[in-house]
């Protein structure tokens, strides 16, 4: 088959599972690390994905968000504290990459939800229509696959909204809050997505992230899962297969033991497959392969080892493409300890054993 797909084309064959013209390339280099390329040869005008030839990827979301007014609290030559239209205090840090520093919340028990919940409304303003409207026809001209954004689960709340541990507790202590948290985002957001889709801005996959395990495991039981997520989940798998839609979801850490879950609530895909974590991707292949496409998996951790990298991508890849349901990802993103050099070979390794 000769290598002519339009990254649309090559996207849809991978959720069939049937084989493409070569296994599709995603993945996402951190901000210092694309700053280290640029140094050591990546020239300036040209882009990451251009040059290593990733999937054209556009997508959009939309603000299911209480909107309490953002503002700087601190701005130093270290870093930036400021607040999110969730309420949150962070601070990002200026010269290094990393997650926030999260130094408070606003929403943080039943009454500060009851105001916040009160505020997200899925208003027409809520919709960058002006982006959509601008791009949209040409991201479908030029063969785009096109993802929407969701937000509207755990992790959302978790990591950004409430706390982790607040919102640990809570799943045990206090799950109808948690399921009103999660339900009333849900339905805001899909609100919204329907109102573009509606109007013609048509998308071809929902993709959300959810964090539901750590490197040891998952951060709740199965049944907790079963009971406070999976609903949530089941529910926009429905709208989005409804559409025509598919459904990607980003999990961190080992979620080996919601595989049969997440299938079940109807995930078509699955990224980044952390390797640190213990998922194993050949495994995962052998036994969900044909009803799960896998992104990811490729350690980063070897990407520096160049006899190490190259066992690691034949054996996956090689295993991950068959029948199609595969595309390659690091196995979350790529540090600044790769340098271009390293990256290029790993490139040109996924595209040898990738054909």
């Amino acid at each position: 088959m000769p290598d002519a797909l339009t990254s649309h084309e090559r996207m849809l064959r991978v959720y069939a599972h049937e084989p493409p013209d070569r296994v599709p390339l995603r993945d996402a280099p951190w901000g210092t690390t694309i700053a280290r390329w640029r140094r050591e040869g990546l020239p300036a005008h040209v882009g990451v994905g251009e040059l290593f030839g990733f999937e054209k990827v556009a997508g959009f979301g939309v603000d299911n968000s209480p909107r309490y007014p953002t503002r700087v609290v601190d701005d130093t030559p270290s870093y930036t504290t400021s607040t999110t239209p969730w309420g949150t205090t962070l601070r990002n840090w200026k010269h290094t990459t990393s997650t926030p520093e999260f130094i408070d919340f606003k929403i943080v028990d039943r009454e500060s939800w009851a105001d916040a919940r009160e505020r997200m409304t899925a208003s027409e303003d809520r919709v960058d229509w002006a982006s959509l409207e601008r791009h949209h026809v040409g991201w479908r001209a030029s063969g785009c696959w096109i993802e929407a954004g969701g937000w509207f689960s755990y992790d959302a709340f978790a990591s950004w909204i409430v706390g982790t541990e607040r919102m640990l507790i809570a799943m045990v202590e206090d799950p109808d809050w948690c399921r009103d948290m999660f339900e009333h985002a849900t339905d805001v957001n899909l609100k919204l997505l329907s109102m573009a889709w509606d109007r013609g801005y048509h998308f071809d996959c929902l993709s959300f992230a959810d964090d539901l395990g750590h490197r040891n495991g998952l951060f709740f039981s199965p049944g907790t899962y079963r009971s406070v997520v999976k609903p949530i989940h089941r529910r926009i798998c429905d709208w989005a297969h409804d559409r025509g839609a598919k459904v990607m979801l980003h999990s961190c850490g080992n979620v080996t033991a919601l595989l049969p879950d997440l299938i079940d609530a109807g995930i078509d895909g699955l990224n980044p497959l952390e390797q640190k974590a213990g998922m194993d991707v050949l495994a995962i292949k052998r036994e969900f392969g044909d009803r799960l496409v896998l992104q990811g998996g490729i350690d980063v951790r070897a990407m520096s080892q160049a006899d190490k990298i190259e066992e690691e991508i034949r054996t996956k890849v090689t295993a991950a493409k068959e029948s199609g349901g595969y595309v390659y990802h690091s196995d979350h993103s790529v540090p600044d300890d790769v340098s271009f050099s390293d990256y290029c070979r790993v490139i040109a390794l996924v595209k040898h054993y990738g054909k």
